[in-house]
C-alpha cells in the first residue's frame, strides 16, 4: 500500500482528505503544520507528499525543500488558495509535482495523485535502465527437460510468492541471473523493480554507494545526494551476484539492511526503511570462504534460507540439443539469415564437449557457428571448440558400464569419425584422396562413413 504524507492545518480539511485518499486505497499519516511535516518526512519514508502552502510553523515550501532534500524522486503537489498563485508557481520552481487550487474537485486531486506517483514509477525505471540494460544470462527463458533442470524450476515456483532469501549456487554461466528474475516474475512483486548488481564488477570503495548511496559531500566526487539500489528497488527485488566477492565490512551493513529493514547512505545520519526481496548468487563455495574468514558466518545464514543449485550443462546433456536450437534460431533472426539445420555429428560434438562456460558457452558457440556457416546446414567444421576440451568431454562421455570391449569400441568410434571428417576436410570431401591419406582401403572408408554416419 503507497502511503501519502497530508500535510494541512485546517481539521476538517484534513479529515476529508483523509477519508477520501483512504476510500482509493492509499495510507494517510496527518501532520498538523509545517514544522510536523519536515519532522514525519526526516523520520518516515512517503510515496508522495500532499501539503499546503500557508501554514504555522514553516510554510509548505520548506516541507517541498525538506522532502526532495531526502528524496529528490519523491512527488510533492501543493495545495494553495486563490491568492497565491505565485506561491505556487516558486513552489513548481524548487521541484514540486504540480499545485491545484482550493476549492478543488477531489476526483480532481485523485487523477492528480496517480499521474504523480506513475511518474515516479517511470523516472525510478529510467534510472535502473540506464544503470543496468536488462542483460540476460543464457537464454530470456528457462530452456530444458532434464531431470536436474525440473527439480530447479520446480523450486523457482515454490519459493517465488514469498518473501523468502533465495541462494541460487552453481558456475559460472549456468544461469543463475535467469533464475532470479524467474523467482521476481513469479512473485507479487512482480510490478515492482528487478534490480541486478555485480558485487565482483564495480570496486570495493564504490560498491557501499551504489548499494545504499550517499550524500552529498561525503567523499571526492560526491556533488550531488544519490540514492542507492536498495532505495530505487523499494517493494522489488535486489539480485546480489558475486556475493562472495563482498568486503566483509560492506556485508555487515548488508546484514543490518536484510535484518532490519534499513539502510544509511554513505555519509548520513539518518536510516532509511527499505522493504526489498533478496536473491543473491555465487559461484564459489561460500562455506568454505567462511571458514577461511573472508565471509561472515551470521550472513551466510541469513543468505542460506532457500539454497539452489543450479547444475552445470556437462551435467545436463539432454538439454544440450534443445538449447542449441532456442539459439540457432535467435541468432539467425538476429543476423537476418535462414535458420540452419545442424548435421548430427555436429551435434555430437556438443553433447559431448564438457561447457566449461555452461550455457553462456554454448551460446557464444552457435552464434559463431551462424557466422561461420554460409549453407543451410552447420557441420562439425563450423563448430569451434578446445580440441583438447572436446577430447576430454566425450571420454568422458563413454560408458563406464558393461564389457570392456563395449567401452573399447565406443572410443575407438569417436577417435575415427573425428579423424575421418578432419581427413574430409582437407581433402574438400574427395574420398579417394580421404583413404589415401588415412592410409585404408577406399571400400573401408566408404563402411566406415556409412557406419559411423558422417555426412560429406
Amino acid at each position: 500500500m503507497q502511503t501519502i504524507l497530508l500535510v494541512e492545518d485546517k481539521e476538517s480539511m484534513a479529515e476529508m482528505l483523509r477519508e477520501t485518499l483512504e476510500a482509493e486505497g492509499y495510507a494517510v499519516v496527518i501532520a498538523r503544520d509545517g514544522q510536523e511535516g519536515i519532522r514525519l518526512v526526516k523520520e518516515g519514508r512517503f510515496d508522495l507528499v500532499l501539503s499546503d502552502l500557508k501554514l504555522p510553523r514553516k510554510d509548505g515550501i520548506e516541507v517541498l525543500k525538506a522532502a526532495k532534500g531526502d528524496n529528490q524522486l519523491v512527488p510533492v503537489i501543493v495545495m494553495t488558495a486563490f491568492g497565491t498563485i505565485e506561491t505556487a508557481v516558486t513552489a513548481m520552481k524548487e521541484g514540486a509535482f504540480d499545485f491545484i487550487t482550493k476549492p478543488f474537485d477531489t476526483d480532481h486531486l485523485v487523477l492528480l495523485i496517480r499521474r504523480a506517483l506513475e511518474t515516479q514509477r517511470l523516472l525510478t525505471e529510467n534510472i535502473l535502465l540506464k544503470d543496468e540494460l536488462a542483460a540476460r544470462v543464457g537464454a530470456p527463458k528457462i530452456i530444458g527437460r532434464s531431470g536436474g533442470i525440473m527439480e530447479v524450476a520446480q523450486k523457482v515456483q515454490k519459493v517465488a510468492p514469498g518473501k523468502t532469501t533465495v541462494l541460487l549456487l552453481g558456475e559460472s554461466g549456468t544461469g543463475k541471473e535467469l533464475f532470479a528474475r524467474a523467482i521476481h516474475d513469479l512473485s507479487p512483486r512482480s510490478g515492482y523493480p528487478f534490480v541486478p548488481i555485480n558485487c565482483a564488477a564495480i570496486p570495493r570503495e564504490l560498491l557501499e554507494s551504489e548499494l545504499f548511496g550517499h550524500e552529498r559531500g561525503s567523499f571526492t566526487g560526491a556533488e550531488a545526494k544519490k540514492m542507492g539500489k536498495f532505495e530505487l528497488a523499494d517493494r522489488g527485488t535486489v539480485f546480489l551476484d558475486e556475493i562472495a566477492e563482498m568486503d566483509l565490512s560492506l556485508q555487515t551493513k548488508l546484514l543490518r539492511a536484510i535484518q532490519e529493514g534499513e539502510i544509511e547512505r554513505v555519509g548520513g545520519l539518518k536510516t532509511v526503511s527499505i522493504d526489498v526481496r533478496i536473491v543473491a548468487a555465487s559461484n564459489r563455495n561460500i562455506e568454505k570462504a567462511v571458514e577461511e574468514g573472508s565471509f561472515r558466518e551470521d550472513l551466510y545464514y541469513r543468505l542460506n534460507v532457500f539454497p539452489i543449485v543450479i547444475p552445470p550443462l556437462r551435467e545436463r546433456r539432454d538439454d544440450v540439443p534443445l538449447l542449441a536450437e532456442y539459439f540457432i534460431s535467435k541468432y539467425a533472426a538476429e543476423l537476418n539469415t535462414t535458420k540452419k539445420a545442424i548435421a548430427k555429428d555436429a551435434l555430437d560434438l556438443l553433447v559431448n564437449y564438457p561447457w566449461k562456460g555452461n550455457v553462456r558457452e554454448l551460446e557464444n558457440c552457435m552464434e559463431r557457428a551462424i557466422i561461420l556457416c554460409d549453407g543451410d546446414t552447420i557441420l562439425p567444421e563450423h563448430i569451434t571448440l578446445d580440441r583438447k576440451r572436446s577430447l576430454e568431454g566425450a571420454l568422458q562421455n563413454l560408458s563406464m558400464e558393461g564389457p570392456l570391449e563395449e567401452t573399447t569400441r565406443e572410443a575407438v568410434r569417436f577417435a575415427e569419425t573425428r579423424r575421418i571428417v578432419r581427413a574430409l576436410k582437407e581433402v574438400k570431401g574427395n574420398k579417394t584422396r580421404a583413404s589415401e591419406l588415412l592410409q585404408v582401403s577406399y571400400k573401408t572408408l566408404l563402411t566406415k562413413i556409412k557406419d559411423y554416419g558422417i555426412e560429406s
